[in-house]
């Protein structure tokens, strides 16, 4: 049974700020469509005009919130944003037409969380049981195991960072198919409830903690980028998509406990590298940063009554309820700590792998020239394995891998079904009544490309709204994306508030005067977005 719950502010202010967007998009296609189908007769000084646009960059056309091609000053990009807030909501048509693709980005995305909703809030599709077969369960992942073979087996020449060699041990395209093969069990266990394989997806979970670590740490190690830019690309990439998730179907952040976990994670990492980034190169000091993050790890999960005092000023943004009846006896922060704990030294020893790695990957070269020069006993089915494969990968588990972010959220709402705020995925979506795996077809198809969908809107975006170079425009950007969604909240809660100010109101008339009415309706309103500041 559905119960999408009562309507938010959060809903409300995402509905008042994606509807001018919509608009303007549909405005600005239109206006595409005028110009295409009268280029034949367009006038010199139009031609003029389009051949300026196209001297443009791409970095600062594709821009909604900014706009001008300014000298990087602060007065400049303060009133580039001002200018280009006002240029949209008068809907200068040279405005739309210049940034139509990001316009249709942001609909596009726009339209997928309303589609979650309606597969997840409502009653328009149905859902069904889920079931497990093992039999069944291992013939679809073999099955698509043979098929990646066949059709996307894929030799790589990449070279490595650290010797200039083509070896590059557990390189990108590697731990990218690896974690196209765990996201696949991973999401197969959810849909067919396969229990029995649960400690092989603890174990998944723990791998994906580790590569957050490996991943991280050779990137800030060998790159040294500490930037303002990094850290909001990387954060963006993390819970840009989550944010609008939890505001357009009213879900507490926990219940995608994966992007809290690997937001803490990822600052972990970023915090150990960043501070006194300059002496990194120093091994000691490497030594004793693994050491604090040790440490840190052991104070506030191993001493008793520490994760609830640090843990504990973020209940808002960390606590979750089930509403599960046999789970209402247990803190709010009873998830965090759960799933946090699980995993809570395993990046770490990601970090201290991604350090060592150039070494492993020296003794691989040796291993390898020992095998090929004297062909003696080194040359084991295990040596042989890393050594021959380690260029290889299977593109189709490698792509999936990209999408694992995507895909893992997406999962909840348009594959599986809670049917209420905070609810777990107990059931199917289902579009075909009695026909469990044409459903499963069917269901599966269209999850897998929105997923897809989102990962490449999500990048668009980040491109828009992140500059990789300019700090002054990236703090500007913020500003106006904080401002622009406290007045949209604002707006919301009034608007909910106007059903029971009519209500109440009406009572009023008919034992108060006109002014007593007035005064009423600006008390009420005061008080609400007061309330709503406080929250």
């Amino acid at each position: 049974m559905v119960n999408p719950g009562p309507l938010t502010p959060g809903q409300v202010s995402f509905f008042l700020g994606i509807t001018p967007v919509f608009v303007a998009w549909i405005y600005a296609e239109i206006l595409e469509h005028r110009k295409s189908s009268t280029r034949s007769k367009v006038d010199s000084d139009v031609n003029l005009v389009e051949l300026g646009n196209e001297t443009i960059k791409e970095d600062d056309r594709a821009v909604l919130l900014e706009g001008g091609l300014q000298p990087a000053s602060a007065k400049a990009h303060g009133s580039s944003v001002k200018g280009s807030i006002l240029r949209f909501f008068w809907m200068d048509e040279a405005f739309l037409m210049e940034n139509r693709i990001t316009l249709r980005s942001i609909s596009e995305f726009g339209a997928i969380l309303v589609y979650f909703y309606l597969c997840d809030r409502t009653d328009l599709f149905g859902e069904s049981q889920k079931s497990y077969s093992r039999d069944l369960f291992l013939f679809l992942y073999f099955l698509l195991i043979i098929v990646a073979s066949m059709t996307s087996f894929k030799v790589h020449h990449d070279k490595s960072p650290f010797s200039g060699k083509s070896i590059l041990y557990l390189n990108r395209h590697q731990t990218e198919e690896w974690k196209g093969w765990m996201q696949v069990l991973f999401l197969m266990y959810h849909y067919f409830a396969a229990t029995e394989i649960y400690n092989a997806i603890r174990v998944f979970i723990a791998a994906y903690v580790w590569m957050t670590g490996f991943g991280n740490f050779s990137y800030y190690y060998i790159r040294k980028d500490f930037s303002l830019a990094r850290f909001a690309q990387m954060m963006w990439r993390l819970n840009f998509f989550v944010a609008f998730c939890c505001i357009v179907l009213n879900n507490n952040y926990m219940l995608y406990y994966i992007c809290p976990m690997h937001t803490l994670f990822t600052l972990m990492v970023y915090g150990a590298l960043g501070i006194l980034n300059k002496y990194n190169e120093i091994g000691s000091v490497i030594f004793v940063k693994m050491v604090m993050c040790f440490l840190v790890v052991i104070l506030i999960w191993e001493v008793p009554g520490v994760f609830e005092i640090f843990w504990g000023p973020l209940t808002f943004l960390l606590g979750y309820n089930d509403p599960n009846p046999a789970k209402k006896q247990y803190s709010r922060l009873h998830e965090w700590h759960f799933r946090s704990g699980l995993d809570r030294y395993i990046w770490i020893i990601g970090m201290i792998y991604a350090y060592y790695h150039p070494t492993v990957e020296r003794w691989m070269e040796k291993l390898e020239e020992t095998e090929l020069k004297r062909r003696v006993a080194i040359k084991t089915t295990v040596v042989t394995v890393s050594l021959t494969f380690r260029s290889f990968s299977l593109t189709l588990f490698a792509w999936l891998g990209k999408i694992t972010l995507e895909t893992y959220m997406s999962q909840i709402h348009i594959w599986l079904r809670s049917g209420m705020p905070d609810g777990q995925p107990r059931w199917l979506l289902s579009f075909i009544p009695n026909y469990p795996m044409l459903n499963f077809m069917l269901t599966t198809a269209i999850y897998v490309v929105i997923s897809y969908r989102i990962f490449e809107l999500t990048n668009t975006l980040k491109s828009v709204f992140i500059p990789s170079k300019d700090n002054k425009r990236l703090t500007y950007n913020l500003i106006a994306g904080a401002a622009i969604s406290l007045v949209l909240y604002c707006l919301a809660s009034m608007f909910l508030q106007i059903p029971v100010f009519l209500v109440e109101v009406s009572l009023i008339f008919k034992c108060g005067s006109s002014d007593a009415i007035l005064a009423f309706f600006i008390a009420a309103v005061v008080s609400r977005c007061s309330e709503d500041m406080k929250a």
